[in-house]
């Protein structure tokens, strides 16, 4: 009874072989022949349009996250050159994002300088 078993498992398996190569076969034929079904002449172009419909932007015009691989940001080293920096700038007259720009530091860094600094006026 378990060698029956046996058996029946072995050419279920040999089935399943059979059809994992009939199936990757007819993929690769309806791979090869897409190109014609959206209408494109060549394959090349084909792979062309879809490079450049991957790289292009997302909604509201910001880059696509599958664009490009995302820059993640180094923390900011705070000095006390940056913050004579802030202090310069925010007694020049410059905003906040203004002056994140200019030394390449978040606004929320900026905002703790001039806090730290005394150079915010308190909330009534």
């Amino acid at each position: 009874m378990v060698t029956k078993q046996i058996k029946e498992l072995e050419a279920t398996k040999a089935k399943i072989i059979t059809l994992e190569k009939t199936i990757a076969k007819r993929l690769n034929t309806e791979l090869a022949s897409l190109h014609g079904k959206y209408g494109f002449a060549s394959l090349g172009e084909f792979v062309k349009a879809l490079k450049s419909a991957s790289s292009t932007k997302g909604r509201r015009g910001k880059p696509a996250k599958s664009a490009g691989k995302a820059k993640r940001r180094r923390r900011a080293v705070i000095t006390e050159e940056t913050r004579a920096s802030v202090k310069k700038h925010v007694e020049a007259g410059k905003t906040g994002s203004q002056i994140s720009k200019a030394l390449g530091i978040s606004l929320p860094s900026v905002q703790n300088i001039k806090k730290a600094l005394g150079l915010v006026k308190a909330r009534v």
